[in-house]
């Protein structure tokens, strides 16, 4: 209807998934290079999740799109299958007729399908789509089929696809197996408002508009609240906001457009609560004014001197001896045993005056690594650019043989000094250069590189620790747990 009015050749804001209109940013583009990645070289099962309308299934759908030519994928866009559908559903994806088999054949015929295609050079991959709504007893067949295997090759890959009650369900006791299985785990996060402009305007112009912006930033901002940045009710916003302006015959988006699409779509805004970061940060500020006081009147009760090693120590310092840590250096913490999980340490450490390393259960929740195990790993030099030094302790961090995990923010397939010297220097600017880490990973005849964020050893603090990095880390990439050793 508005389409002429707009210059439009096709409407852009649809909610059914056309791969034409992927956007890229709000991690995006990275969730689908790293699945890329992960489907071509990892072998555990991979966890994709996101709100209701944040996008999973037009990343599924680009996958399929973009998936080298070695690698067959098989969609099930269907989750509530019984087991033996679901293994019907598999096999006829591997073009096997098997209709009316007992299912211990169908499930060797599988195997030989599956062996055949690796003796090709082929690698299956399974899709699965809304996975949340997949019964337990077809979750773990799926979990019985990604154990099949030829030497030390796994012949079948595994992508759930899932609202956050995936997660649920995969915490539940009697789906641990196919938990520890899982070798990555992204979500998708909300369109930030700052992005949300480039969006809306990247749709526009996929749709064939040329013209200037035309939402107002007051429009931007009540599409954003009104939305939570769930790509689906953005687009249904929008799509009505222009409606409501093709109406008034303008070209421009304004609030009382937005409202009139609210009130047409029955969407109100939620009631905004303290944001989570002002508490956590008032909380802090109360921990360390009380940690001042307390420093004072040791002080005082010891005549007025103030006792040395009680000292509050940023991350990465060693709290009882920090002068001893020059510019060039800085501390990386011990590790103790964890899985596939990283931690943000957003707290300082403290030693008592008598230098006893504090035990586990007195430190803070994020600062629980065994400070009496800490080492210096040198990392700089003056004449060296960013890239080598971070480069270099990425290099020293992974011969640590105690280290475990890191927050990995992004892989490229190629390595490329200048553009990475770029994401430090901003790095540096934001204060936490040194807890940038670079891994080189060569893969298929290139050097790749990992672009890596602290290192770390609970694995139980992890998943909520990663949305405590820095905002534009949030915003910009897909940050996911790595590990470099079990």
């Amino acid at each position: 209807m508005y389409l002429e009015h707009f210059g439009l050749s096709e409407p852009p804001f649809r909610i059914t998934p056309v791969t034409e209109f992927f956007f890229s940013g709000a991690n995006r583009g990275e969730i689908l290079d790293a699945l890329i990645y992960s489907i071509s070289e990892v072998e555990g099962i991979i966890n994709v999740s996101g709100e209701v309308g944040s996008g999973k299934t037009m990343l599924c759908r680009m996958l399929l799109k973009k998936l080298p030519p070695h690698i067959e994928p098989i969609y099930l866009a269907n989750p509530s299958l019984s087991r033996e559908e679901m293994l019907y559903a598999i096999a006829d994806g591997l073009g096997l007729n098997i209709e009316g088999e007992r299912v211990g054949i169908i499930m060797q015929s599988i195997q030989n399908k599956l062996e055949e295609k690796a003796r090709e050079g082929k690698r299956i991959v399974v899709l699965v789509d809304e996975a949340h709504a997949m019964p337990t007893d077809t979750l773990e067949e799926l979990r019985l089929l990604h154990n099949l295997q030829v030497g030390n090759a796994k012949l079948l890959q595994i992508v759930l696809f899932g609202q956050p009650e995936l997660n649920a369900k995969l915490d539940q006791p009697n789906m641990r197996q196919m938990k520890d299985r899982i070798a990555h785990h992204f979500h998708i996060q909300p369109l930030s408002r700052n992005i949300l402009e480039n969006y809306l305007m990247f749709r526009m112009r996929a749709a064939g508009y040329h013209g200037p912006d035309i939402f107002s930033p007051d429009a931007l901002k009540l599409i954003a609240r009104a939305s939570n940045g769930l790509m689906r009710r953005v687009n249904i916003l929008a799509d009505k906001s222009l409606l409501a302006a093709f109406v008034e015959d303008t070209h421009n988006i304004e609030v009382r457009h937005v409202q009139a699409a609210m009130r047409d779509s029955e969407l109100k805004i939620a009631p905004r609560m303290p944001d989570k970061k002002l508490l956590l940060g008032g909380a802090a500020t109360a921990v360390i004014l009380f940690a001042v006081a307390a420093w004072w009147m040791l002080g005082t009760q010891a005549g007025g001197k103030r006792p040395d090693a009680a000292i509050s120590a940023p991350r990465g310092e060693t709290a009882s001896h920090p002068s001893e840590l020059s510019k060039d250096e800085v501390h990386v913490p011990g590790y103790g045993n964890s899985k596939i999980e990283a931690i943000n340490n957003e707290s300082a450490a403290q030693h008592p005056a008598d230098n006893t390393p504090p035990s586990k259960d007195t430190l803070p929740a994020v600062a629980q690594a065994p400070l009496e195990q800490a080492t210096h790993v040198k990392t700089t030099t003056q004449k060296s650019s960013l890239f080598e030094q971070r480069l270099a302790a990425g290099r020293q961090l992974r011969e640590q043989k105690n280290a475990v995990a890191s927050i990995q923010l992004f892989y490229k397939a190629e390595i490329d000094p200048k553009r990475l010297e770029g994401f430090l220097l901003r790095a540096k600017s934001l204060g936490v250069l040194s807890e940038i880490y670079l891994l080189p990973v060569p893969a298929n005849g290139k050097d790749g590189i990992r672009v890596l964020y602290g290192a770390y050893s609970s694995a139980d603090a992890a998943k909520n620790a990663i949305r405590d990095l820095p905002a534009r880390y949030q915003d910009t990439f897909a940050a996911t747990a790595y590990v470099f050793r079990e």
